[in-house]
């Protein structure tokens, strides 16, 4: 079976490094998927879930809340702002963080602080979302 290696970093930590046999992650064009001998690239990610899968077929979900991929002919690296592994995610904390942004925006009151809402809120949606996706492959 044909592999590549693979980095995932976050500013914190090195979360995976080793041999992969495909990563799907969400790109700023949306989905992508990259396996051995895919054509180097190099994109923004937007924040959500993105899955390693290694070539024993175990699979791990990682949340990245954005970042850069780079795919090169036999490594992929992904630079992540900050990266936590699904299991990791405290789902009541992201509840709580989504109602506060809910209601930062009903309570706007300037345009800085209904940016800081909607990132925050959008951030919390993604994570939910990886959550769900780990929960249905475990």
């Amino acid at each position: 079976m044909a592999t590549l290696q693979c980095r995932v970093v976050s500013a914190r930590e090195e979360l995976y490094s080793g041999e992969i046999s495909m990563l799907i992650a969400t790109g700023t064009e949306g989905e992508i998927g990259v396996l051995p001998g895919h054509t180097p690239l190099i994109t923004l990610l937007k924040p959500g879930a993105m899955r390693v899968q290694t070539p024993d077929g175990e699979e791990e979900v990682i949340y990245v809340s954005g970042g850069v991929l780079e795919v090169q002919p036999k490594m992929v690296t992904v630079l992540a702002d900050t990266a936590t592994r699904a299991h990791n995610l405290d789902e009541s904390k992201i509840v709580a963080a989504r109602q506060k942004a809910e209601q930062m925006l009903v309570n706007q009151s300037d345009t800085v602080q209904t940016n800081a809402a909607l990132a925050s809120l959008a951030e919390s949606v993604a994570q939910l979302q990886t959550i769900r996706k780990y929960k249905n492959r475990a």
